[in-house]
């Protein structure tokens, strides 16, 4: 997976105008800010078919599913895409032919003159590589919390090698031990069954995060829309109780995203299982699988590192300098 920045244009921006308004608007090709639903999702895939990111974030799933919580919206601004998270008032890098350092500092100016923070995240860092005057426009720092873990699906799918060899063994353990286990697909009949089930995990916890109650509530909006987003997923069970289950969706033509996955702790290898037989699912479908970001949760970040990343797609966040005068 090689992550790069575009700068050849090959894409006609369609004069599609959403919903809301925005001091940003002023600018007159800068359109009004729009929604992600359904219906401007042709839109946003067409787009993205052009200038594949290497972020999941920009994957029209989890801008859809998010959404509520982020309060995202969408722009266009120079012909390139731009997201707007509301919860952190930060844009997302813009997505299309490469903007120059000069033409972004504009853009992140205009943000702060209609009350935004102007700073931008997501930034490749083949971009801060390929302009080496971006620091006179932004401080810039790399978001390690926000890098992307991506794996070779056939490592995953086959677990060789001594680093894996524990993954391996609880595998092993959980056929041994539930021997009448099966993987069925998710669809948009099962899929309650599998809502239901991620309700009872939380409420066998002692105490439930803020964090895993904005999670269920996007899960919640994935199930909803199950074939309105061409989502799959696989379910694992146990007889005919379910143990684990995965949400996953195509990124870019060879990477799949990991959405969501949870395993009931009860089964001692369920979650290296549910993992494992994703892989095997997509293993011939895909070269890599995006398992996205840590979000800087050191269980997290130890349990994605042990499964060996091929890479890690570290971002970068820009700050504008704005005592800078600009003409």
């Amino acid at each position: 997976m090689i992550c790069h920045s575009h700068q050849s244009a090959s894409y006609n921006t369609p004069p599609m105008v959403g919903n809301g308004a925005d001091a940003l608007q002023s600018e007159p090709n800068i359109l009004k800010p729009g929604k992600f639903d359904l219906e401007t999702r042709p839109l946003i895939l067409d787009f993205l078919s052009h200038y594949p990111p290497c972020s999941c974030e920009y994957n029209f799933v989890n801008l859809f599913c998010w959404q509520n919580l982020y309060r995202y919206s969408w722009f266009f601004y120079k012909d390139s895409l731009v997201i707007h998270d509301d919860r952190s008032q930060a844009l997302f890098m813009p997505l299309g032919e490469d903007l120059e350092p000069e033409e972004l500092f504009a853009l992140s100016k205009k943000a702060v003159a209609a009350g935004l923070s102007g700073s931008i995240g997501l930034v490749p860092e083949s971009y801060v590589d390929i302009w080496q005057d971006l620091d006179q426009y932004f401080s810039i720092t790399a978001d390690r919390d926000a890098a992307e873990y991506v794996y070779l699906t056939e490592e995953l799918a086959e677990l060789k090698g001594n680093k894996l060899h524990k993954k391996k063994n609880l595998i092993s353990q959980f056929k041994r031990a539930y021997p009448d286990y099966s993987i069925i697909p998710i669809n948009d009949e099962n899929c309650k069954d599998v809502m239901q089930f991620e309700q009872r995990l939380l409420a066998g916890r002692p105490s439930v995060p803020r964090s895993l109650l904005d999670e269920s509530d996007a899960i919640a909006m994935a199930f909803s829309h199950w074939n309105d987003l061409g989502l799959s997923g696989l379910m694992l069970l146990v007889k005919d109780e379910i143990a684990a289950f995965a949400v996953f969706s195509p990124l870019s033509s060879d990477t799949w995203g990991v959405h969501f996955e949870k395993s009931d702790v009860s089964f001692k290898g369920a979650a290296q299982m549910i993992n494992y037989e994703t892989a095997g699912f997509l293993k011939g479908t895909t070269r890599y699988i995006n398992r996205e970001q840590d979000l800087g949760i050191p269980g997290l970040r130890q349990a994605k590192l042990s499964y060996v990343p091929h890479a890690l797609i570290e971002p970068y966040f820009m700050v504008p300098k704005l005592e800078l005068k600009f003409h």
